[in-house]
């Protein structure tokens, strides 16, 4: 159900109230001739079932006194049922789940969403959850009633299209740090890259692919990377054979059962002001926190391996670090 859809549900009792009071006012101001205040009370007497007043009412005004106590009647009736089924049926928590939510979401930033709670969809949002990362899911509300746990695991869910430019608003599209695509179908894939890169033109897209000839058209709408989830999972398992141990541990490293290794990426331009222009030795030596630098990114995009400490690291570059979470963040805290 969406938010306005759930709010009118809430508020059509009261509205139906309002509406019969306003009917039993103008009735007796027309057909009685009566003040306002004087319509107001006989209304709000006969409605309560008070039934005293020292008003002579007309053959007019008595057969719309009788209607407006039936209708009376069923509207408390209908109050009073759809005050029980709110209750019943939780619409209610629901309503203000949804409203904290919302709340939640609308406080994010530098945030990733993932549209799509297939398998694909499911693994990405539980390694964001596992390295600390916020993120927001976007599915369909049929797919996720199909997925019961989904929402009693705490992460926050938006129920609707991804391809709609509105939901990925109430995603905070234009505050977030990228955007993670997983549906099966690459023609929607395409329709979200395009929309989210036109929201939010600094936003990191990835993007899945089931054909080889939708990865040219992704990029070409916005997506930073395309990962076609066949291609990869063939490659896994041939080096599974091929190089095993090597394999096993980039999965450690990567995967929720390594969450105290990271692998960080540090931007030179980010180093203190002495560190600025210097080989990549005097960079690590500086305040030691013990990671180890695994390669470096240079400003064309190009990467080196183990690149040897002479190294000159200028601001344009990024350096490549691995080590536990504590030391990252002890090497991160040095930088600010």
């Amino acid at each position: 159900m969406t938010k306005d859809k759930a709010i009118f549900r809430l508020l059509q009792p009261v509205i139906l109230l309002h509406v019969v009071i306003a009917a039993g006012i103008a009735g007796y101001m027309i057909l009685e001739k009566l003040a306002f205040l004087e319509a107001v009370y006989l209304t709000t007497v006969n409605i309560t079932t008070v039934g005293s007043y020292s008003i002579t009412l007309s053959a007019e005004g008595k057969i719309f006194t009788i209607v407006l106590l039936i209708a009376s009647w069923a509207m408390f009736a209908f109050v009073i049922a759809r005050i029980t089924q709110f209750v019943i049926s939780g619409e209610v928590h629901q309503y203000f789940k949804n409203r904290r939510k919302m709340k939640a979401i609308n406080q994010l930033t530098n945030h990733v969403i993932v549209c799509g709670y297939g398998r694909n969809g499911q693994q990405a949002a539980n390694i964001l959850a596992s390295h600390g990362l916020s993120f927001v899911v976007v599915e369909k509300e049929e797919q996720l009633e199909m997925k019961p746990e989904a929402d009693s695991n705490g992460r926050l869910l938006i129920k609707g299209d991804a391809t709609d430019d509105d939901t990925l608003r109430l995603a905070g599209v234009e505050k977030a740090r990228a955007l993670i695509t997983t549906l099966p179908a690459d023609a929607q894939n395409v329709f979200i890259v395009l929309s989210a890169r036109s929201l939010n033109p600094a936003l990191n897209i990835i993007s899945r692919a089931s054909e080889a000839s939708s990865v040219a058209k992704l990029k070409k709408a916005g997506a930073n990377n395309v990962i076609m989830p066949d291609y990869i999972g063939g490659t896994h398992m041939a080096t599974l054979v091929s190089r095993p141990d090597v394999v096993e541990f980039i999965d450690y490293l990567s995967g929720e059962q390594g969450n105290s290794i990271h692998i960080e990426s540090v931007e030179a331009k980010s180093l203190p002001k002495n560190l600025v222009d210097k080989p990549l030795k005097e960079i690590m030596d500086w305040n030691k926190t013990g990671v180890n630098c695994i390669g470096i990114k240079d400003a064309e995009g190009r990467f080196f391996i183990n690149p040897p400490g002479e190294t000159l690291i200028t601001p344009a570059m990024k350096i490549i670090v691995l080590g536990t979470r504590e030391q990252i963040a002890r090497m991160i805290s040095n930088l600010s």
